[in-house]
């Protein structure tokens, strides 16, 4: 609310319009009561009140100038009031929106996010499948099978050295085999150096048991006599210390 210009507080700020008002304000007042007091004498109150009537109208356009800019400067006010209302609100709705905003791009990132995940979870899914269907297949795959004779042992033994990187030939192979045990897989040596040491040599190949240990293949027996395990277990020695069992010509 406005403070009242008329106050004593705020009248050395009255501006002389105001003052002109205001003095127009107070000789209306003093007329009044001079009207009032001498109710006999009407002409002579006729007759004043004429006197003063020309100034008192000049001043009282004073008073409605000095109202209307009061009524200006509350509309000026009331206009900067409703521009901050709208500015407040024009920056709560801005917030609103990057708020919304921001909410959003962490609701795609997390929805992308579960995306990938569920791409991961999908392809894993799908390569384990495609491995067990491998080894479904494989298991059921039949196994081939090798004569139980000199040539099917030898060929046995191949298919395992060339699956484990072991060099060798079936003649490299066949040639050392029938020089040491003449194709006799329990032929056992009891006469050598080795046998006197305890440690015979033993199978096609002739293998000491300390070796047949140190160069077993994985997958074969542990058997020093089964033909497989001990031709596998010779040629891995052989490729170890003379390259491959075809370089061997005599007792190794």
């Amino acid at each position: 609310m406005p403070k009242n210009p008329f106050t004593r507080g705020h009248s050395r700020a009255l501006t002389k319009r105001h003052k002109i008002a205001v003095a127009g304000v107070a000789t209306l007042g003093a007329a009044a009561v001079a009207f009032s007091a001498v109710p006999g004498n009407a002409e002579t109150t006729t007759s004043e009140a004429a006197a003063y009537s020309a100034p008192v109208k000049y001043r009282s356009e004073d008073l409605k100038g000095l109202q209307a800019d009061v009524k200006a400067q509350l509309a000026a006010k009331a206009l900067q009031n409703k521009a901050a209302e709208a500015k407040a609100q024009a920056e709560a709705k801005a917030k609103a929106a990057a708020a919304a905003k921001k909410k959003a791009a962490a609701a795609a990132a997390k929805k992308a996010a579960q995306a990938r995940k569920a791409e991961q979870a999908r392809k894993a899914k799908e390569a384990a499948s495609r491995a067990a269907h491998r080894a479904k297949l494989k298991a059921a795959a039949p196994k081939k099978s090798y004569a139980n004779n000199l040539d099917g042992w030898i060929k046995e033994s191949l298919a395992i050295m060339r699956a484990k990187g072991i060099p060798g030939s079936y003649n490299g192979l066949h040639r050392n085999i029938m020089r040491e045990s003449s194709g006799n897989p329990n032929a056992i040596n009891n006469w050598d150096i080795n046998a006197i040491n305890g440690i015979p040599s033993k199978g096609l190949l002739q293998v000491i048991p300390p070796t047949f240990r140190a160069y077993h293949v994985a997958g074969t027996s542990w058997n020093i006599y089964d033909p497989v395990a001990n031709i596998t277990a010779a040629a891995n020695y052989a490729a170890d210390k003379y390259g491959s069992m075809d370089n061997v010509n005599s007792a190794y």
